[in-house]
């Protein structure tokens, strides 16, 4: 059993002030530019007004997978960043409808997944090009995991990164993960805030997961990253898509 640490979650995503910031991965890299064409920076404009920020990756041209808890009230969508001060690089596009899964429980975290449908068709580019979602969980976890986002690289930092930044993790096999509908990597070096609702990707590049917490064992262990595994909501994944396309 798990005890969810309130602060952790909280800072996930960073309200930033008047200077823009976007964010790094917690004892990431710079990632080769323009490498993850799947990337996604949300801008989400939050009903009390402030300006927050996510990652997310692109489906395919009207559709992009987020967290859940990066609901919003209106978002702005960049695509094709890396450095987030180039805008000559970036595509924008805004959302038609956010449809978060049915069960999200915004206590727990459970079924943290989220599609975002945008209101215009993205314009696919060197620069920007949907990723393919892992099949069917066979049982065995996936190795050579690759996070990958604009979350705080340092969590002494008060500002978030203004490139893209990544790094490797490790899944780990624990029964808590499994029953949460979850893979899980364990330690510091993982996603850090701004990150969340970027995906995990694996060693045949394709997307296994979407970042979604941080969490402390009540034992005092090391503390695990959450990631929501794509192939336990593929079907909602299809029918959801499925009735937008008939709306």
């Amino acid at each position: 059993m798990f005890i969810h640490c309130e602060l952790v979650i909280l800072i996930l995503a960073l309200t930033l002030g008047d200077q823009v910031h976007t964010g790094e991965i917690i004892r990431g890299h710079e990632a080769k530019p323009h490498s993850r064409p799947y990337m996604v920076l949300l801008e989400r404009h939050m009903q009390d007004g402030t300006l927050k920020y996510c990652g997310g990756f692109l489906l395919n041209e009207d559709f992009v997978m987020t967290a859940a808890h990066c609901l919003a009230k209106s978002y702005k969508l960049l695509l094709g960043v890396h450095d987030v001060r180039k805008n000559n690089e970036i595509q924008q596009v805004s959302v038609q409808q956010a449809f978060p899964h049915k069960d999200y429980d915004a206590t727990t975290y459970k079924n943290d997944i989220m599609l975002l449908k945008l209101s215009s068709k993205v314009k696919s580019s060197k620069n920007v090009r949907p990723i393919a979602l892992a099949g069917q969980d066979d049982g065995s976890l996936p190795k050579s995991c690759i996070i990958s986002g604009w979350g705080r690289a340092d969590k002494n930092r008060k500002h978030m990164s203004l490139v893209l930044m990544e790094v490797n993790v490790t899944l780990i096999d624990k029964e808590e993960c499994r029953q949460e509908n979850s893979y899980c990597s364990e330690g510091e070096t993982g996603p850090g805030e701004g990150d969340s609702g970027g995906p995990l990707v694996c060693e045949d590049e394709k997307a296994y997961g979407v970042m979604s917490y941080i969490l402390i064992p009540h034992t005092g262990g090391p503390e695990m990253n959450v990631y929501a595994k794509i192939s336990d909501y593929k079907r909602w994944m299809d029918l959801t898509i499925k009735n937008v396309s008939f709306d």
